[in-house]
């Protein structure tokens, strides 16, 4: 039952700051939502900093998972995988519901606190993901996988923000072309690399 309780605090609470921000939203709030009184919610948190922690290593492992399903299994060529997950991203971001990214506002929102744990958190995810789009990147024979994993990640980031400016998914589209163009380049130079040379370095090209 402890545990089921501390669950409901988190979703309540990821909802409520999801939502509508860190700051705006009160352990009050948090704690009519899941149906508790507020001091069991510090029993079970010893603060409201600690909560947000709390909801961003959830949002954390969910996120990866999603982006890991957009980009799908390794029948396609990566261009086109890649291709497929900005669409998701940009059909996900039609929902009514979408904020942008939680880890991005949260670090925004406490900018002038860097010690903060969300902050920290936001940082330590960004790292995370970079990570396992080289990780997808080098098992996709890509020859640059951090490079590719970096680039793709700030195409990411930049869809993002121009999507929650303007309201307009195409951006996600756009970003998805770029990113596929980077990766077929990627490959190119990977294949030129794998080419046999003469004596002089040259290329040896065989049918």
């Amino acid at each position: 039952m402890t545990q089921e309780t501390r669950t409901r605090i988190v979703e309540a609470a990821e909802t409520l700051f999801y939502e509508h921000g860190l700051r705006s939203v009160s352990v009050d709030a948090i704690a009519e939502r899941a149906g508790v009184t507020k001091r069991t919610l510090y029993y079970h948190f010893y603060s409201k900093d600690a909560l947000i922690a709390a909801y961003l290593e959830m949002r954390d492992r969910s996120t990866v998972e999603r982006y890991r399903g957009w980009l799908g299994r390794p029948a396609l060529s990566m261009p086109e995988r890649i291709v497929m997950m900005f669409a998701a991203l940009a059909d996900h971001a039609g929902k009514p519901r979408w904020r942008g990214c939680g880890f991005t506002r949260a670090a925004v929102e406490l900018a002038g606190q860097p010690g903060h744990p969300a902050v920290q958190m936001a940082a330590k995810h960004k790292r995370r993901f970079e990570a396992w789009l080289e990780q997808e990147f080098r098992s996709g024979g890509m020859a640059e996988p951090q490079r590719l994993a970096r680039q793709v990640a700030l195409l990411i980031e930049g869809a993002i923000a121009q999507m929650l400016i303007h309201g307009d998914v195409s951006y996600a589209v756009a970003a998805g072309e770029a990113a596929a163009t980077l990766a077929s380049g990627d490959a190119g130079h990977l294949r030129r690399a794998s080419q046999p040379t003469g004596p002089a370095g040259e290329p040896m090209y065989t049918d």
